[in-house]
């Protein structure tokens, strides 16, 4: 599935890998935006070859996919996942860039704290879905869920479960059951 995301009224190609369930993005498009540059291609380029020349294994992370361009016709373009993008975002001189880095140092530091504090985690978590307006009994049950489900899936661990896709199968079952419809077609 491709789509079209807008930034500050910019678009940014983005395509969802259904079998991944990612989200992966057009560099040159956030590169654009963030950069202003008329040549975003060449800034992008200039950029990447730094990068590789510091070390950086960004590269490797990047894939490339077919996405419609101005002109109506599709072309191979960079595109990264969730994570690459920011660390993309983070290598970029820009004012633009500037609220991205901030929030980037922000989770980095929570995250630091939560490591040291894992009761801090479930506080945030809270604070969150607060803020995203749910109710505190919603936010119970959301816990409570998460906690039986974790002892599901230490019983299941238990009884020689050890591959991710077995553990997506027998959820399925369970989500089925429950809903009456699979978890992808819940999601979607």
């Amino acid at each position: 599935m491709n789509n079209i995301k807008l930034f500050e009224h910019k678009k940014i190609r983005t395509h969802w890998d259904e079998s991944e369930q990612q989200w992966y993005f057009s560099v040159i498009d956030v590169v654009e935006i963030l950069t202003a540059s008329p040549r975003p291609r060449k800034y992008w380029n200039a950029l990447k070859t730094k990068l590789a020349a510091e070390g950086s294994e960004l590269s490797q992370k990047l894939g490339q996919l077919k996405m419609l361009a101005a002109d109506g016709k599709m072309y191979l373009t960079d595109v990264a996942d969730t994570e690459t993008l920011l660390r993309i975002i983070q290598s970029i001189p820009s004012p633009k860039a500037e609220p991205f880095k901030q929030w980037l140092a922000k989770v980095g530091y929570e995250r630091i704290q939560e490591i040291n504090n894992p009761e801090q985690s479930l506080d945030r978590a809270r604070e969150n879905w607060q803020k995203l307006g749910r109710s505190e009994k919603w936010i119970q049950q959301r816990m409570t869920g998460q906690e039986t489900r974790n002892n599901l899936t230490d019983y299941w661990k238990k009884s020689g479960i050890e591959k991710s896709d077995e553990f997506a199968f027998l959820t399925n079952i369970i989500h089925q059951e429950w809903s009456g419809i699979s978890v992808r077609k819940h999601k979607e």
